[in-house]
């Protein structure tokens, strides 16, 4: 600047401008005092660039480095508004997933915690590889280039050309007791595929997470699709489920799975070709029934 000060503009979403404020304007005035810089940060309701303003150049990059690592904190804090998946409601599919609730609403007709509004919606079946909190255009752009980036790094060297082919059959539970179970989901048995598509989620995964646009939640993908999950009860839309959704409001209620597992545990879902890996907006429907689509992969 004409002052021989520095100055840098940082674009941070509005929703993390409380996480640098702190409380009482604590954590702003540390970061201040720590790197002999001065922040202007917009007021509540308002958006806008965070300033920098500093005597030293390498106080105004301290500050911004700061910052950077306060956001990413945050976002894990943050509800996830987006998610990477693999939509599994092919016709056969969906037709095979709606005989099994009607099945399972028939046989197992008073089951504890059991009823229509727990299931999956099937235009909305899918796999989900991880959740992401994105929350600006910005971000959201940032997003959808990386998907694009991993056609050519990942996703092409890996398939090498050649269709992933699904079969979706059988039943698991994510705890110890199937008399008291949150989610069901069913499994998959990669017929064509070797390990190809597991090796290709974790790639992905990696390259998003040391973006720090995703949190790594488990060691490793587990690649499954649900159809039956208690929090529907609170959301019957068929939203994906983020580690953090069930923090608020009444407990999740579980529900009885133990006649479900013993009459249909092998069930046969169909057999399935990925075609397509979305960066889906959570809380929507697009015109086909799915999630609406931020960002797309074709696969072969």
């Amino acid at each position: 600047m004409d002052s021989g000060q520095f100055r840098h503009f940082m674009d941070v979403p509005s929703p993390y401008f409380k996480f640098l404020f702190g409380r009482k304007g604590e954590t702003k005035r540390r970061l201040e005092t720590e790197t002999e810089t001065q922040l202007t940060i917009p007021g509540h309701g308002k958006e806008g660039p965070i300033v920098i303003v500093g005597h030293h150049r390498k106080g105004v990059l301290s500050a911004k480095t700061r910052i950077e690592l306060l956001v990413n904190s945050a976002r894990q804090k943050l509800p996830s508004t987006h998610f990477l998946s693999l939509p599994m409601n092919s016709p056969e599919i969906k037709d095979s997933f709606q005989d099994f609730k009607s099945e399972v609403l028939l046989h197992c007709d008073g089951a504890r915690g059991l009823d229509g509004t727990i299931f999956q919606n099937p235009d909305k079946l899918h796999l989900t590889l991880g959740m992401l909190v994105l929350l600006s255009d910005a971000e959201i752009k940032a997003a959808r280039s990386l998907l694009q980036d991993c056609q050519d790094s990942i996703v092409d060297p890996i398939l090498k050309a050649e269709p992933l082919i699904a079969q979706v059959q059988g039943l698991e539970y994510m705890n110890d007791d199937p008399g008291a179970v949150d989610v069901l989901y069913a499994k998959l048995d990669l017929l064509s595929s070797s390990d190809r598509l597991q090796i290709l989620v974790e790639r992905l995964v990696e390259k998003f997470v040391a973006a720090g646009l995703m949190q790594r939640e488990h060691e490793r993908v587990k690649l499954h699709m649900t159809v039956i999950n208690s929090l529907m009860r609170k959301d019957p839309t068929g939203v994906a489920v983020s580690k953090g959704d069930n923090k608020k409001g009444p407990p999740r209620e579980s529900f009885d799975a133990t006649d479900i597992l013993k009459n249909f545990g092998d069930v046969d879902f169909g057999e399935i070709h990925l075609k397509e890996l979305h960066l889906s907006k959570r809380y929507t429907t697009d015109d086909n029934g799915y999630y609406a689509c931020e960002g797309r992969l074709f696969l072969p």
